[in-house]
C-alpha cells in the first residue's frame, strides 16, 4: 500500500515555533507546568476530560498534547493564562539535624512548596505551549520549569490518521503522554523538606531545566507512537538567568539523543500502553574538561493500564530504568572509584478513582546498583545507592467536574501521602554511619494543590 504522508518543509516548521517562543516569552517574562485551566476554557471541557485524577492523562488529554494544545470548543476571551499554588506540611519519623533545609525546623515544618504561573495553550491554529514559571518557596528561587512548545498537525498514513509535530521542550521526557516515564511519573507531588535518595539515573531529573531539546514525533493511527530528538547543555550563563543554579551541574558534550517508542491498543473503557524509551549522553562531569569525559546510556520500558467508567477508575503505571556509566572522567578527578557502573530503578503504581474525585493510590520505588566509595560517601556508610520503599496516598478533588460559581475553571487536590522506606542509601540501620535508619526518613505529607 502506498504511504501518504505529506508534511511541511522544516524550515517552515522551525520559524513557526520561534515565532511562537517569541510571543510566549512576550506574553510571559518568564518560562515553564501542570493541569492546567487555562486549557479547560480554551476547549470547555471539564478537567476530568483530559486527567484521571491530575495530572494524569487520559486519551483525551493525550491527543490534546500530541495535538500541540490547539484543540478549541471553549467560549472565553481570555488569556491562556493560569496560575498553580501548593502549600504542604511535612511530618518525618526523625527530626533533621540542623533543619529540614535553610529557615525551617528539624521536623513539623508548613512550607509554600511552589508557586506558578503558566502560559498554557493555543499560540495558532498548529502551535501551543505549556511553559511555566516556579517560584520555589523552599529553596526560595523564581526559576524556569517544564517547558513545552509544539508545532503539531494531522495527515493520513496507509489510509489512517497520523498526527505529528515538532517539540521545543527543556527536560528529556516531558513530551511524552504516558504517565509512566519520568518527567509526569509518580509521585505527581513530595516533600521538598523530606530527605531523599541520593541516586537516580540521569533521565529521572539530571537535566531537568539544564538544557534545551528539540524532539519530532508521530502517532499513527492512535496507536502507535515514535519520537526522537537531540538535547544541548545551555550555558552557565543562560541558567543563572533562567533561575537554574549551575553549581556543580555537568554539562553534555555535543549533543545527546532520545529516543522513546510505544503502542496503545484500546478496547471498551480500556487502554493499554507498552514502550520504550532511552537517553545517552557524553558527560563533562561538573563542566570540567581536560580529563576525558564520562558517559551514561539509560535504557528504560514502561507500561500503562486505564480502566475509566463514569464513575470508577483504576490505572496502573510501570517503568524500569537500567543506565550504564563509563566514569573516565570522574575517576581521573576524584569523584569515583570506579571506572564503570551500572543504576537500575523501578517504580510502580496503582491508583483508583471514585467520580473523579475521591482517589487512593499504592506506589513501589527502588533504586539499586555499583557500590562506588567516592561517588556515594557523602550519604552512604556502604558507599551503595540502594533505596526502596513504599508510597501510599489519599487525593479528594471537589472540582473535577467544575468549579466554584465565581471562577468555573478552578481546580484543587487535596492530598495525604507517607512515604515508608525499606532501604535507604544502602542500608536499613546505621546507613549514614550516625547512626539514622531508613524508617527515620520515613514521612508524612499533607498538601493543597491549587490550580486557577
Amino acid at each position: 500500500m502506498k504511504l501518504n504522508v505529506r508534511l511541511p518543509h522544516l524550515s517552515i516548521i522551525m520559524s513557526r515555533l520561534i515565532v511562537a517562543i517569541l510571543l510566549s516569552w512576550t506574553v510571559l517574562g518568564v518560562h515553564d507546568a501542570k493541569a492546567l485551566p487555562s486549557f479547560a476554557r480554551q476547549t470547555g471541557q471539564q478537567c476530568a476530560a483530559c486527567h484521571n485524577g491530575f495530572p494524569e492523562l487520559t486519551p483525551y488529554g493525550r491527543l490534546f498534547k500530541l495535538n500541540g494544545y490547539t484543540f478549541a470548543g471553549g467560549q472565553t476571551d481570555l488569556p491562556p493564562l493560569a496560575m498553580m499554588v501548593i502549600p504542604s506540611y511535612t511530618h518525618t519519623q526523625a527530626g533533621q539535624t540542623g533543619g529540614a533545609a535553610p529557615g525551617f525546623g528539624a521536623n513539623n515544618n508548613f512550607a509554600l512548596d511552589a508557586v506558578s504561573l503558566f502560559y498554557g495553550g493555543r499560540i495558532t491554529p498548529n502551535i501551543g505551549a505549556f511553559v511555566q514559571a516556579t517560584y520555589d518557596g523552599i529553596g526560595k528561587r523564581l526559576s524556569w520549569d517544564n517547558t513545552d512548545i509544539r508545532y503539531a498537525n494531522t495527515t493520513t498514513a496507509f489510509g489512517d490518521e497520523l498526527v505529528y509535530g515538532l517539540s521545543l521542550n527543556n527536560n528529556p521526557s516531558v513530551t511524552d503522554v504516558w504517565n509512566s516515564t519520568p518527567a509526569w511519573g509518580y509521585p505527581f507531588q513530595s516533600s521538598g523538606l523530606a530527605p531523599s535518595p541520593g541516586a537516580s539515573t540521569l533521565i529521572e531529573g539530571g537535566l531537568a531545566a539544564e538544557v534545551v531539546g528539540s524532539n519530532v514525533y508521530g502517532f499513527w493511527d492512535r496507536l502507535i507512537y515514535a519520537e526522537a530528538g537531540v538535547y544541548k547543555t545551555i550555558s552557565p550563563r543562560t541558567q543563572t538567568t533562567l533561575g537554574v543554579d549551575p553549581t556543580g551541574s555537568s554539562s553534555i558534550k555535543d549533543l545527546a539523543p532520545y529516543w522513546r517508542v510505544a503502542v496503545e491498543p484500546k478496547w471498551g473503557r480500556s487502554s493499554w500502553e507498552a514502550g520504550f524509551f532511552g537517553l545517552a549522553a557524553t558527560l563533562n562531569p561538573g563542566r570540567v574538561t581536560g580529563f576525558g569525559t564520562d558517559h551514561a546510556v539509560d535504557v528504560g520500558i514502561d507500561t500503562q493500564y486505564q480502566f475509566l467508567a463514569d464513575a470508577h477508575s483504576i490505572s496502573f503505571q510501570g517503568s524500569f530504568i537500567t543506565e550504564n556509566q563509563t566514569l573516565t572522567a570522574s575517576q581521573a578527578l576524584g569523584n569515583s572509584s570506579n571506572s564503570h557502573n551500572h543504576l537500575r530503578s523501578l517504580h510502580a503504581k496503582a491508583t483508583y478513582y471514585y467520580d473523579q474525585t475521591y482517589g487512593a493510590t499504592l506506589g513501589y520505588f527502588r533504586v539499586d546498583g555499583s557500590g562506588d566509595v567516592n561517588l556515594y560517601n557523602a550519604g552512604s556508610a556502604n558507599s551503595s545507592p540502594n533505596s526502596a520503599g513504599i508510597i501510599a496516598e489519599l487525593d479528594y478533588i471537589p472540582f473535577n467536574h467544575g468549579g466554584p460559581a465565581f471562577w468555573p475553571w478552578m481546580n484543587v487536590k487535596f492530598g495525604l501521602q507517607y512515604v515508608a522506606y525499606q532501604e535507604f542509601d544502602g542500608g536499613t540501620t546505621n546507613y549514614d554511619g550516625a547512626g539514622h535508619n531508613a524508617a527515620d526518613n520515613n514521612t508524612l505529607y499533607l498538601f493543597a494543590w491549587f490550580a486557577f
